[in-house]
């Protein structure tokens, strides 16, 4: 056979592969509202700029196999001129299954993702490890032993570089790790789903009647566990919203974070906000409308939005600098912390600080839930948990005390005690072990209402942010249309940190 005939059969087969499980479960997948495997690489890669490993894969490396890249097309290519690597598993291909041969092209681009120190991106659509009930093939042992692999070394992968599993169909069992220890989670409303045993293993172990989507679609890990970060519309959501999570990061440790032009000027007084934030400390107010006005653009991506609402993190810019924000938000049970929020808070300003990115910290926190029921769920485990984080921190931190800084909430909100590299406070605001009111209530619990009323107002001036400050103990008191204005200079002012840490093994971290 000559070389020109055997281009000919290369080509043949290359493009019998790309034609993936073929017409009839590509038009299953478009009726469910799913974009393909290949689709979505067109749509979440910078055009033309993709290059696959592992065409010609097959299950088992059988040549006549019916399984095209054995259910997982993988390569490399560009997001914004800059590298990642992508695994797209491809439910047309038994049902996306983890098989032997497929899970040894992900390894090997797991590889080349920590060689290089490059994102690595899965876009999971698959039905978990592959099982068969051929005695002969036992190609569910070889899987399960290569998936163990997998996990360890997306654990040495982690704070490295960006990990991003973005779920646009099941993740079951094996698959569904991938997104538990990844860093970002996204998930498609009505045709993703993250759960450890699927219906039919749920109904056979524990006698449970659950639908896929009531036991792990969107709407559950992103309300309810925690576990996912975002939920959008579609597949093409999804996938944009991938490429603008990874824009506010470095491609690897160790680099800054890319800062942009910003047409919003650096120096720009926000008269809103004399009026978003009420004076009276009980009065709610959505703490969005405050970041809003504070960053560029008035653009927040944020993470988690719809779990642990008492607290907001996010992803911003302030003058092209990419920042994390870490808000109370008093329209949600006052702000007050809890279990939640804690995890939700800690996991974010981890993220934060193993990829340079700066903390903002805008605090209105009334301290950690007290009771029986947060006492049993572990608060103070949880709390800690934040607490070491926002002390292990080491990139820029800056603090805004916009009306209230109570307790540990105080503390944990990186409160004088914890390297802010500037701490400031809106007048009328107070930092306070706990607000005068619950001062009195503790203290003169037996007298009348009228006398806690006088008392309360003669402690008030104690705790008032101004002689805070004739003590030292902030480094000003600031119109709140300077915010970011002086956020912008500490921005730049402070990109040279560095902290040194005494030397150890590892932490001990409470989880």
């Amino acid at each position: 056979m000559s070389m020109r005939n055997k281009m000919e059969e290369l080509e043949r087969r290359r493009s019998q592969a790309r034609k993936m499980g073929g017409e009839a479960r590509l038009s299953r997948q478009k009726e469910r509202g799913k974009l393909d495997a290949r689709a979505r690489l067109d749509l979440l890669l910078d055009p033309k700029t993709f290059r696959e490993i592992g065409l010609l894969a097959t299950h088992l490396g059988k040549l006549d196999s019916p399984t095209p890249a054995d259910g997982v097309v993988c390569g490399t290519g560009f997001i914004e001129s800059r590298p990642v690597c992508v695994a797209s598993y491809d439910f047309t291909v038994l049902g996306g299954s983890i098989g032997p041969v497929g899970e040894r092209k992900v390894a090997r681009l797991r590889e080349l993702a920590l060689r290089e120190r490059i994102p690595m991106i899965w876009l999971v659509d698959s039905a978990g490890a592959r099982l068969s009930a051929d005695p002969e093939e036992a190609a569910w042992i070889t899987s399960f032993a290569d998936t163990g692999y997998l996990f360890r070394e997306q654990v040495v992968m982690s704070g490295v570089v960006p990990l991003v599993a973005a779920m646009v169909g099941p993740g079951a069992a094996g698959t569904a790790y991938i997104p538990g220890l990844a860093d970002f989670v996204p998930m498609v409303r009505g045709t993703s789903s993250l759960a450890i045993g699927g219906p039919y293993l749920v109904k056979s172990i524990v006698g449970e009647d659950v639908t896929e989507e009531a036991l792990g679609g969107s709407k559950v890990h992103t309300e309810v566990s925690g576990v996912a970060d975002l939920e959008t519309a579609n597949d093409a959501e999804c996938l944009a919203a991938v490429r603008d999570y990874l824009s506010y990061f470095p491609s690897r440790a160790g680099e800054k974070p890319p800062r942009r032009t910003s047409s919003d000027p650096a120096d720009r007084r926000e008269e809103a906000l004399l009026d978003i934030v009420p004076h009276n400390p009980r009065q709610a107010y959505d703490v969005h409308k405050v970041i809003a006005a504070i960053v560029d653009g008035g653009q927040l991506f944020e993470i988690k939005p719809r779990w642990a609402r008492n607290i907001v993190t996010g992803l911003a810019r302030i003058d092209g600098w990419p920042v994390g924000i870490v808000a109370n938000n008093p329209m949600q049970a006052g702000g007050v912390l809890d279990v939640n929020a804690a995890d939700k808070a800690a996991r974010f300003v981890n993220l934060c600080d193993a990829f340079e990115i700066p903390l903002v910290f805008l605090q209105d926190v009334p301290g950690f839930m007290v009771g029986s029921k947060v006492e049993q769920q572990g608060i103070i485990r949880h709390g800690a948990k934040m607490l070491y984080a926002v002390a292990s921190a080491t990139v820029p931190k800056l603090t805004v005390v916009m009306r209230k800084a109570y307790g540990a909430g105080y503390y944990v909100m990186n409160g004088r005690a914890y390297e802010p590299d500037l701490l400031v406070a809106w007048p009328g605001a107070e930092i306070s072990v706990m607000g005068a009111e619950g001062m009195v209530a503790i203290a003169a619990n037996k007298e009348t209402d009228e006398v806690k009323k006088q008392l309360a107002e003669a402690i008030r001036p104690h705790i008032d942010i101004e002689r805070t400050a004739a003590l030292g103990y902030v480094d000003d008191v600031i119109d709140p249309r300077e915010t970011r204005p002086l956020l912008a200079h500490y921005l730049t002012l402070c990109q040279g940190k560095q902290v040194e840490r005494p030397w150890r093994k590892r932490e001990v971290a409470p989880v």
